[in-house]
């Protein structure tokens, strides 16, 4: 159930998920016109963005350590440095060097405020014995969509890459402004001093390859629908941009019933159905002949996945001992998140040398191994 007491606490969170979502939703749309502008191919778009897993994988690191001592303002710090980030891709003009630079900006900034936005959730959570990771990660798929969207529009309009993301990063950074709290201190972020109760087990591995499949599977949807949709079926522009909205509109649609089912259904079966129906969408999206059955794919994809992160993150915090909660879900962000950033450069090799539709193969693929992680997590051994 979603009442106005949820969301007012869940706050400063919602706003930081919904800035990531613009953000990361508007450069995949961007991203057909960032391709032209590079002059590259996809094969070496994929390379290109390989610096933003390996800065979001070393700023995941710190990030607990950071946060710990930026204390009530480290999701608002985060966030803002984020915004400020994504202006630099748009800015390198055909000076290929220069990308990959911008790009580690981007991938540390998003690395470092991915880690504390979902400890901050895991925190409430604890807190307020309330569920809010659905309705958090809800957040990022809306604003995910109006990114996209927004991008579609200014596409068509002639906005070159520059002025796209410039605008992008001013809403972002307006979002941002609004995560400040009275007390936004992130609990559990500090190793303990005793080495024992610190130490974390299987369990954070476990969650952390389960949310890196979802991740792999929803970037292949999110950053390669609108070339897919564009350069192996035809579309326009604004079709190529609907397919990432689309997607993401679906999860978060998906993410709003998730919410009031999490509670009730058993989460090794949900996360095991969710795997399921994403890898039909993704199979569906393979075989498309035209852009109104890829977009059908990314809508069922959209709905099976839409379940299998927030549910790993709120398991891997229902299982963590409370003085380390936070940090394992940290742990398994950073874990899950090598699916999310190594996506671009995995599936850009494969749709570079075997096409975007081999990719959607792969993605399907992948997700077989969801439902037998999902059963060893569920395991209260680990």
């Amino acid at each position: 159930m979603i009442s106005a007491r949820l969301i007012t606490l869940a706050r400063a969170p919602l706003a930081t998920f919904a800035a990531m979502g613009v953000l990361w939703g508007g450069f995949a749309a961007e991203l057909p016109d960032t391709k032209a502008m590079l002059g590259v191919d996809e094969s070496a778009l994929g390379l290109l963005l390989f610096m933003t897993p390996l800065a979001a994988v070393a700023a995941m690191l710190v990030a607990p350590w950071l946060g710990a001592r930026l204390g009530r303002v480290a999701l608002p710090v985060a966030t803002l440095a984020m915004a400020a980030a994504f202006v630099l891709p748009g800015q390198v003009g055909a000076v290929v060097w220069l990308f990959p630079l911008a790009m580690l900006a981007c991938g540390a900034t998003t690395g470092l405020t991915d880690v504390l936005m979902n400890a901050r959730v895991a925190d409430l959570e604890a807190q307020t014995r309330l569920h809010m990771m659905n309705l958090c990660h809800a957040a990022y798929s809306f604003g995910y969509a109006g990114g996209a969207v927004a991008v579609g529009a200014m596409r068509d309009a002639g906005w070159p890459p520059a002025a796209v993301l410039a605008a992008l990063s001013l809403v972002a950074g307006a979002m941002a402004l609004t995560t400040l709290e009275a007390d936004g201190r992130i609990g559990g972020l500090a190793r303990p001093k005793d080495r024992a109760a610190g130490r974390l087990g299987l369990l954070p591995l476990l969650g952390g390859a389960m949310v890196l499949i979802a991740f792999l599977t929803e970037n292949a949807a999110e950053n390669w629908s609108a070339l897919h949709i564009e350069q192996t079926l035809g579309g326009s522009p604004a079709h190529g941009a609907m397919g990432p909205a689309v997607m993401a509109m679906t999860m978060g649609l998906a993410r709003l019933v998730g919410q009031g089912m999490v509670a009730r259904v058993n989460p090794v079966r949900l996360l095991t159905a969710g795997a399921a129906v994403s890898a039909t969408g993704a199979l569906i999206a393979a075989g498309a002949v035209n852009p109104a059955m890829a977009y059908a794919g990314f809508v069922v994809m959209g709905i099976g996945s839409s379940v299998i992160a927030p549910t790993t993150f709120s398991l891997v915090a229902n299982r963590a001992a409370p003085q380390s909660r936070a940090r394992a879900v940290a742990r398994a962000t950073l874990y899950g998140y090598f699916g999310y950033f190594v996506g671009p450069p995995v599936f850009g090799y494969i749709a570079g040398h075997l096409g975007l539709r081999t990719a959607f193969v792969v993605a399907a693929a992948m997700l077989v191994f969801v439902p037998l992680l999902a059963r060893l997590i569920g395991n209260d051994r680990v």
